[in-house]
């Protein structure tokens, strides 16, 4: 009987073992969904297109591609923590993009030009957070009036594309730092850096765990004594601040800036914040999940382009990825609500 019973435990110690491990780690599950659907994209088009898909020269140009992308999501996944959204990247990119062009092509230095960008992008995201933490407006209708107004002012600068001639600038997009086949370009490595500083900042910071502590009950968090209005509105600035880099990026791998960069890439971004596993509720996420999430969109539009059809197939499967990790994200919801 009592080695019955030994038995039994011991057949039962794993499974309770593995059970204890999902539930601590069940706001990591959508991250990992994200690796394995970007695992499954790869082989697959590797399958599909005979060996031509995982190649040095496509996977390094996933990265160049969406660099500018990826810095908005991590200033997006910053304000997503706090169960906020921010409207306003895309248009914020267009607007520093524009204006560091017109900068440049008046003979502005190339360091002001990008300080000047990088800082009204900072101030338009401490706009939209001062208006959501003092002024009690919604995130929504707050990073909404911000997106009309950065739109609104790119098209002050110039209603018309303007060429960017500086070397310095177009340098960050032109070289290449190559190890064989494979290559990054400055913009990669910007990208890569943001997300690294980011992850560093939310993981290992005070500031980090406030804003997750915000993101998981904003009431909790002024109870513990936390800073949340001062944090809130960081979290905006950050925001706004990628979205000045994003345009710096984007100036740099275009050879331009153009007012009407960006229309939609806001959505972009938050669909890939979401497809890495943050939750819209706030709270739970990862910077380095928002990097999966914008591999996955980019990875589906090369796979799209490589087959040749219509970009609207690209908007029908994000948009069927996005109602998926919603769904996933509910449900994780849902049980950590049973726990409590």
């Amino acid at each position: 009987m009592s080695a019955a019973m030994t038995g039994t435990v011991a057949a039962e110690r794993p499974t309770s073992t593995f059970q204890t491990f999902l539930s601590r780690r069940a706001g990591m599950m959508p991250t990992f969904a994200a690796l394995i659907i970007l695992v499954l994209l790869f082989v697959g088009a590797e399958a599909f297109l005979r060996g031509d898909f995982i190649t040095p020269g496509n996977i390094s140009a996933l990265l160049l591609d969406n660099a500018y992308l990826v810095i908005l999501a991590v200033g997006m996944t910053f304000v997503i923590l706090t169960a906020g959204i921010d409207l306003s990247v895309g248009s914020v990119m267009a607007f520093t993009g524009i204006l560091g062009a017109q900068l440049l092509a008046r003979g502005v230095p190339a360091w002001l030009a990008i300080v000047t960008m990088l800082a009204g992008g900072a101030v338009i995201g401490l706009l939209i957070g001062t208006l959501v933490q003092y002024f009690s407006v919604q995130p929504f209708i707050a990073s909404l009036a911000g997106l009309f107004l950065a739109r609104g002012l790119a098209y002050v600068v110039s209603l018309s594309s303007i060429k960017v001639e500086n070397t310095g600038v177009l340098w960050l997009q032109t070289n290449r730092i190559r190890v064989g086949d494979w290559y990054i370009t400055p913009t990669g490595l910007i990208a890569l850096l943001t997300v690294a500083v980011a992850a560093f900042v939310l993981h290992l910071t005070r500031f980090g765990r406030t804003i997750y502590a915000i993101g998981g009950n904003e009431q909790s968090a002024r109870l513990m004594g936390l800073d949340v209005g001062r944090t809130k509105v960081a979290a905006y600035v950050i925001s706004g601040f990628c979205g000045g880099l994003s345009g710096l990026v984007l100036t740099a791998y275009s050879g331009a800036g153009y007012p009407r960069n960006g229309i939609g890439t806001e959505l972009d971004a938050i669909a890939a914040v979401v497809i890495g596993g943050t939750l819209l509720t706030g709270g739970r996420g990862y910077v380095l999940g928002s990097l999966v999430g914008v591999f996955v969109y980019g990875t589906i539009k090369t796979i799209i382009s490589f087959m040749g059809a219509e970009q609207s197939w690209m908007q029908i499967i994000i948009g069927a990825l996005l109602l998926l990790f919603i769904v996933v994200q509910r449900a994780i919801v849902a049980r950590s609500e049973q726990r409590r």
